[in-house]
C-alpha cells in the first residue's frame, strides 16, 4: 500500500510547493557544472588559459592560482543560471498558483502527500508554444523530495497529468526538462514519452552547454480538443 496520497493543490501547500521546487532546482548545479566542465571546449579554454597565464607569470602557482579563480567564478555563472530559473518560476505561476493551474481552463496542480507533508507536485497547463494549443497539454513543474525518490511517487504524479489529458480529448501530453535531470529522462521515457527536440534556453545556457529536451507522449485513441 502507497505511503503517500495524491490530491489536488490547496492554498496551505502554498510555502511547502514552493520550497519544493526550489530545492529541487537548485540540487541539480552540481551536475550542471561537472557537465559544463567535461566539455571538450571548456577543457580547451581552461588548458589555453592556464597555459597563457604560466608563460606570462613565469610561476606555475599563479597559473593555477589563476585556474581557481576561474573554476569559482565558472560555479557562481551556474549557480546564477539556476537561481534566476527559480526566481522567474516563484514569481510567475508559482506566485499564484490557484489562479495559474485552478482556475484556468485545462489546467490543474497536484501534490503528493505523505505524513501531513507535501513531499511531491506536479501541474499540467495548455503549453506556451501556439502549435501545440488545442491539441496536447504540458507537464510542468514536477518535483519530488528526496526522502521519497524511489517509490513511484513520480511515476503516480506523471500518472494524474496523463489521465487528465485523455479525459479532456487532448492527443498528446508535452514537456520539458534539462540534459542534466537524467532521472527524470528515465521517467518520463518509461511513461512513454519520446525525446522530439533539444535547444539551449539562453545565451548564457549556450555557454555553459546546457540544453532543454523536449519530451511528447502520444495519448493513442484520443482526438484533439476543441
Amino acid at each position: 500500500m502507497a505511503s503517500y496520497r495524491i490530491r489536488q493543490y490547496q492554498d496551505q501547500d502554498y510555502d511547502a510547493v514552493r520550497t519544493l521546487f526550489a530545492r529541487g532546482i537548485l540540487e541539480h548545479t552540481p551536475a550542471g557544472y561537472r557537465h559544463f566542465l567535461r566539455s571538450a571546449w571548456a577543457q580547451l579554454g581552461l588548458l589555453v588559459f592556464f597555459v597563457a597565464v604560466r608563460a606570462a607569470a613565469g610561476y606555475w602557482v599563479l597559473g593555477l592560482g589563476a585556474m581557481a579563480l576561474v573554476l569559482a567564478a565558472t560555479w557562481l555563472l551556474v549557480r546564477s543560471f539556476s537561481t534566476s530559473y527559480v526566481r522567474q518560476a516563484l514569481s510567475t505561476d508559482l506566485c499564484d498558483i490557484t489562479a495559474s493551474y485552478l482556475r484556468a481552463p485545462d489546467s490543474c496542480f497536484w501534490v503528493a502527500e505523505a505524513g501531513g507533508s507535501v513531499v511531491g507536485m506536479v501541474a499540467v497547463a495548455p503549453p506556451q508554444d501556439p502549435a501545440e494549443r488545442g491539441v496536447a497539454l504540458e507537464l510542468k513543474r514536477m518535483s519530488v523530495s528526496k526522502d521519497y525518490r524511489g517509490r513511484g511517487v513520480s511515476k503516480a504524479l506523471c500518472g494524474e497529468v496523463l489521465r487528465f489529458a485523455r479525459a479532456r480529448g487532448y492527443g498528446a501530453v508535452v514537456l520539458s526538462t534539462s540534459m542534466v535531470q537524467v532521472a527524470a529522462q528515465r521517467l518520463y521515457e518509461g511513461q512513454g514519452f519520446k525525446k522530439v527536440g533539444a535547444f539551449s534556453p539562453s545565451l548564457l545556457g549556450s555557454l555553459l552547454c546546457f540544453q532543454i529536451f523536449h519530451y511528447r507522449c502520444d495519448l493513442p485513441g484520443r482526438t484533439a480538443a476543441p
